[in-house]
Order: C-alpha cells, then structure tokens, then sequence
C-alpha cells in the first residue's frame, strides 16, 4: 500500500469507527416514558423490587431485583417486545428490598424535572440512596441522587 492510500485510509478508518461508537452509544438510552414498557415486561416476569434497571445496548434491558422474600433474578430482555434474552434466578436469604414500580416512576420523574429526557440507568443501594444516570434533551449526561421514600433531589451532575 503507498503513502498516499495509507494516509487516506487512517482518516477514514478514524471516522468510521467514531460514528460506529457515537452510534452504538446511542442505544444505551432510552427515553424515560419508556419506562412503562420495561416496567411491564419486568411485572409479568414477576418482579416485586428493583435493584437496578439498566438499558443495554440494541434494545436490551437488564432489570436485578426480588420476585419474592427469597427470589433474586437478574433478567435481560428486549424492550420492543418483551422476549427474555437472558435470565438467572438465586435463591437468597435476606429478604426482598430495593424499589416498588411506583419508587421507579417517582424516581424518574424527579430526574425529568432536573431535565433528563432519557435513561440508562437507575439503581438503589442498601441505604435508600437511588441514582439515575441519562441525559438531557441536547445528549448533555446527568446523574442524579435522591433518597428512597422522599424523591427530593439530593445531588445533581451535569457532564
């Protein structure tokens, strides 16, 4: 190959490769009026907390959580029509926690009003804290942290 088709080749390649990501970024969002899709898909899985959702790439959603007191699972589906891609089932002794459908809505709808129009993911930890990570309507990332059962914004990041 000569000088000349290699110095075409790497800007090229260069390009094509940020479009690609740029992309397949792209696909690890959802917009958050989605979540009731995912939401009923996770409930007819037989979902009664959620740990962590989390938009994948293509389409995909995995959703951790308790079906019951002693259940774990961890699930990914696609969000388009429901179809399990992925599933692991433990069965655990210390008891469901995590978020009600109805913590997962008010949840999101705090983070729409600090401006995030889509999500990737949102999780709780064993002290109540929840965070959502998204975006808003010009692709700007936003992470936000509220407290479980108060859904006031205790912490806003804007990258």
């Amino acid at each position: 190959m000569n000088a000349m088709k290699k110095m075409l080749l790497i800007p090229t390649s260069a390009l094509l490769f940020a479009a690609a990501a740029g992309s397949a970024q792209a696909d690890d969002y959802v917009a958050i009026d989605r979540i009731d899709d995912i939401l009923t898909h996770a409930s007819n899985y037989g979902f009664t907390h959620y740990e962590e959702i989390k938009v994948e790439s293509r389409g995909r959603t995995e959703v951790e959580g308790w079906l019951d007191d002693e259940w774990y699972a961890d699930i990914e589906f696609s969000v388009d029509n429901g179809e399990n891609l992925k599933e692991e089932r433990k069965r655990l002794i210390t008891g469901a926690w995590g978020m009600s459908e109805d913590d997962v809505r008010q949840a999101l709808n705090a983070a729409q009003t600090e401006g995030m129009a889509e999500f990737e993911e949102i999780e709780i930890d064993k002290t109540g804290m929840i965070n959502i990570e998204g975006r808003d309507e010009n692709g700007r990332e936003l992470e936000i942290s509220l407290r479980q059962g108060s859904f006031q914004v205790s912490d806003v990041e804007r990258d």
